[in-house]
């Protein structure tokens, strides 16, 4: 499942979309930073809370397709700009991470 196709399955909003075309493997939950330093994977769709510059290198550093900011949280426009520069897909959503999460890992193993 790519970028675009999540969002049109969902509700989830974009914040940037550098690359919709970009396939998303799994989902990863976590919010700290050095964990998903190490254990984060590429192709990945991010759902953290982490609405920050430090969230878009993360993501950078290990390929995800896309970070997924849950449970509504207030964007860091100093974060947007990076991931502009940076080429870091950013979605948002209202829900809480795990129901997020879920949603997500459904759409994408019934694709």
């Amino acid at each position: 499942m790519t970028v675009n196709e999540l969002i049109e399955k969902s509700d989830l909003k974009p914040l940037n979309l550098a690359d919709g075309e970009r396939q998303i493997s799994g989902v990863y939950n976590c919010d700290l930073m050095s964990v998903v330093m190490s254990k984060g994977f590429s192709g990945a769709a991010w759902v953290t809370i982490m609405a920050n510059i430090n969230a878009v290198a993360v993501a950078s550093l290990t390929d995800m397709a896309c970070i997924v900011l849950s449970q509504d949280a207030a964007i860091d426009e100093i974060m947007i700009e990076k991931a502009k520069a940076q080429d870091i897909n950013v979605l948002k959503s209202e829900k809480p991470i795990f129901e997020t999460s879920l949603e997500i890992h459904s759409l994408i193993t019934n694709a």
